[in-house]
């Protein structure tokens, strides 16, 4: 097996890898956040407004203190200044920010799409991602700042932004995530506060199980211990546009995975997804994660669980006084949630299998669209997702009670 050259694989490892995929019952604590003024450097100024649609940055302040920036465009480009259509929350994967939503033409990007077809469109961004690097005390530089999985990302930053939207619109949300997305939102959506506020949800790649995961990349990755091995040298920022990410890409793929095929290594065949704009991608992502997260991913993967992050015996004691981390209890959501779920037949990641597992524990029956062809990357940057995907998505969304004639 030939290893791609280190350049080559560099290059395109950058995007690819945040490809991978993107509990305690919480109260309404967090800050109602603020409307930011115009920033020349955020998601708004560099992807949004130049392509003709309005739009503000928000901050909003975490329970345990991180800043989060969300972004909001009211309505479409043609579309006269008055109320806004109803609320609609997008939620990136991991690797990835809320540029993921906006990253090909207008007439292709779900974000864009939304907003033309007279949605109020909102767009959010984890910890710890470009747009929300911020924290009431710590900086990206300090070990603290770092220690969170994406169990953190559902109690806290999504509570946090969901709320913040739910109070500014005064309108229940729908919401759509994609991959680390959908993990988030299944576990939050077990929690009463959150699902109060949520209209319906929509779910590309949908994850809460991994134990039937396929990609070659990742497997290796888990066989290796990487997680651990990261962990244990103190790497708790895993930034791939780094010297020791490039490093870490290149010891998966040595002699194991062929990283001349990285996009299919990691996340399966995918059947429409455009690489000449790999250059332009490049500009926004991969966004820096956790080392933290990826354990408690790699934890998924190799327990087949949909579970808390593992401690450990006496850290689990300590922190859930149980020798082992609780589940997340699937039909502790209600079937009173409208659900739909868009997942691919060549998905190395969201395997149908595991998908299935899914619906199996799930007491409600989500609208369901099944792409054959499809891979992971495919439900958000497919030039061919508009009609594939998105149509039947806003069908349901307006089917549920989201109509655009607020």
């Amino acid at each position: 097996m030939r290893r791609a050259s280190s350049s080559g694989s560099a290059f395109v490892a950058l995007l690819l890898l945040h490809f991978l995929f993107g509990r305690v019952r919480c109260s309404h604590e967090y800050s109602l956040g603020r409307s930011s003024s115009p920033a020349t450097d955020g998601l708004c100024a560099l992807l949004i407004r130049p392509s003709g649609y309005p739009c503000s940055e928000h901050t909003v302040e975490t329970k345990d203190g991180y800043l989060l920036t969300i972004q909001r465009i009211p309505h479409g480009r043609k579309a006269l200044k008055g109320k806004p259509g109803p609320p609609v929350f997008l939620q990136h994967g991991l690797f990835q920010g809320g540029d993921t939503w906006f990253m090909n033409s207008f007439e292709e990007s779900l974000g864009f799409i939304l907003a033309d077809s007279g949605f109020d469109v909102w767009v959010g961004n984890v910890r710890g991602t470009r747009w929300s690097p911020g924290h009431t005390t710590l900086s990206v530089y300090d070990k603290a700042f770092w220690d969170w999985s994406w169990q953190e990302l559902a109690q806290y930053d999504l509570l946090a932004m969901i709320s913040y939207v739910y109070s500014v619109t005064n309108y229940k949300v729908s919401y759509i995530g994609h991959s680390q997305g959908t993990i988030m939102a299944l576990a939050a959506f077990t929690m009463p506060d959150m699902v109060e506020m949520i209209e319906s949800a929509a779910l590309l790649c949908p994850i809460s199980y991994l134990d039937h995961i396929t990609s070659s990349f990742v497997l290796r990755a888990v066989f290796m211990r990487l997680d651990q091995m990261l962990l244990s040298m103190g790497i708790h920022q895993l930034n791939f546009r780094s010297d020791m990410g490039v490093q870490i890409i290149d010891s998966v793929c040595d002699g194991h995975v062929d990283c001349n095929n990285l996009l299919a290594s990691i996340t399966g065949e995918n059947c429409c997804f455009n690489m000449s704009r790999m250059a332009y991608y490049l500009e926004f992502e991969p966004h820096p994660s956790s080392t933290k997260n990826l354990h408690h991913l790699f934890q998924m993967i190799r327990k087949g669980t949909f579970a808390k992050y593992d401690y450990g015996f006496w850290g689990n004691l300590l922190h859930y006084s149980s020798l082992h981390p609780p589940a997340f209890d699937l039909a502790d959501i209600p079937d009173s949630l409208p659900l739909w779920m868009g997942y691919g037949g060549k998905d190395a990641l969201a395997d149908p299998t595991d998908v299935q597992h899914t619906l199996e524990e799930l007491k409600s029956k989500p609208e369901l669209l099944y792409i054959d062809n499809y891979g992971h990357i495919d439900f958000i940057l497919s030039v061919k997702a508009k009609d594939d995907v998105y149509a039947d998505l806003i069908r349901f969304l307006k089917s549920r009670g989201c109509s655009t004639s607020y």
